[in-house]
């Protein structure tokens, strides 16, 4: 049967959200503002029947998840982990245009790290861990991830992900229209930007 809806949740702030750094593999805390966003999730988040949690072992993904606060069955799971960047780990977009003008990470992947197809794997792999499970179900990871796994939801290829911004700490929510899967809110925030 799965899911009714799968909540997805961008982690709050970290030091290279700030910056624009990609942040992969490095285990970063949440800032001081990223605790303050988690909360805000929390709030967001509170009475909505959410049966199961599926959570990337990294800090930032797991301390989200603790300050929300939910009372649900976890489950921390390496498919959630961030894309691999590989050599662009740490380093931003310009950085890596300076190297590489032509760059996509949604049509090339990362060189010494994860491709597309990479992570379109552990993303099918994570929905079928989901699909298996009723009511609805929440993830919290990072955005390039989740980007992918809301593309593989759709039916479209992992490179879709690059039409789907996802800002930190956001809240977005698939299901379906009918029988079609479908967006049903995406990079909703629960708090106010500074």
């Amino acid at each position: 049967m799965g899911p009714k809806r799968l909540f997805l949740v961008r982690h709050g702030e970290t030091e290279w959200t700030i910056t624009g750094q990609h942040t992969g593999k490095t285990d970063l805390p949440l800032t001081e503002q990223g605790k303050n966003q988690a909360l805000a999730i929390a709030k967001a988040l509170k009475g909505l029947g959410l049966q199961k949690a599926f959570v990337s072992p990294l800090q930032r993904a797991r301390e989200t998840f603790l300050l929300s606060q939910l009372s649900i069955p976890a489950e921390f799971d390496e498919d959630l982990v961030e894309w691999d960047y590989g050599r662009y780990e740490g380093l931003t977009s310009k950085q890596i245009h300076q190297q590489n003008p032509q760059w996509s990470l949604f049509i090339q992947g990362a060189p010494e790290g994860e491709s597309v197809a990479d992570v379109g794997a552990r993303a099918n792999r994570l929905l079928q861990k989901v699909k298996s499970q009723t009511g609805d179900v929440v993830l919290f990871s990072s955005g390039h991830i989740l980007r992918v796994i809301a593309s593989r939801w759709l039916d479209m290829p992992a490179s879709f992900g690059a039409h789907l911004a996802l800002s930190p700490a956001s809240i977005s929510i698939l299901g379906f229209e009918h029988q079609a899967p479908a967006i049903l809110r995406w990079n909703s925030l629960p708090y106010a930007p500074s």
